[in-house]
């Protein structure tokens, strides 16, 4: 039977989004709790992968990271193997920081951070147009990030 989180897990959780390095001591705290009990809710969280991993959060600007592009590409063929081949190689795409396989028009949805526009240009001519079984790719640039969230909605 798969461990079910309660309200005092989504809570630690919530904490944990805001600060991943918020401390023991801080988070039993907040809770009214002694550490030993929220250590142990975390190790548990962690074993049972509710919690996957800590990381920090990046100001992409400040790295040279510019220009946000989303791309729809579309494959030419649909077989099993064209797939697992396009899902593998876009894997190795650095540039490309979310990929997401959906349904409609496009078959999948790209996330690319990019320095510029000829950044953009070199990715899409040298890199994904020289993918496989690249059918049809469309393009959107953003002009201005509105709401940007790594927290779930707990």
């Amino acid at each position: 039977m798969d461990y079910q989180a309660d309200a005092i897990d989504k809570r630690i959780i919530q904490l944990l989004q805001q600060d991943g390095k918020m401390k023991i001591k801080e988070i039993a705290a907040q809770l009214n709790m002694t550490n030993t009990p929220v250590f142990d809710r975390i190790k548990r969280l962690e074993r049972e992968g509710y919690i996957l991993g800590y990381t920090a959060l990046v100001a992409k600007e400040k790295l040279g990271f510019k220009l946000i592009a989303f791309c729809s590409v579309t494959l030419e063929q649909h077989h099993e193997d064209f797939i697992q081949q396009f899902v593998k190689d876009v894997q190795l795409l650095p540039e490309v920081i979310e990929c997401y396989h959906v349904a409609g028009i496009f078959d999948y949805l790209l996330k690319i951070y990019i320095k510029d526009m000829a950044d953009y240009q070199q990715f899409i001519t040298q890199k994904l147009a020289s993918l496989p079984n690249i059918g049809r790719v469309q393009s959107s640039f953003v002009m201005t990030e509105i709401k940007h969230e790594t927290a779930l909605p707990l």
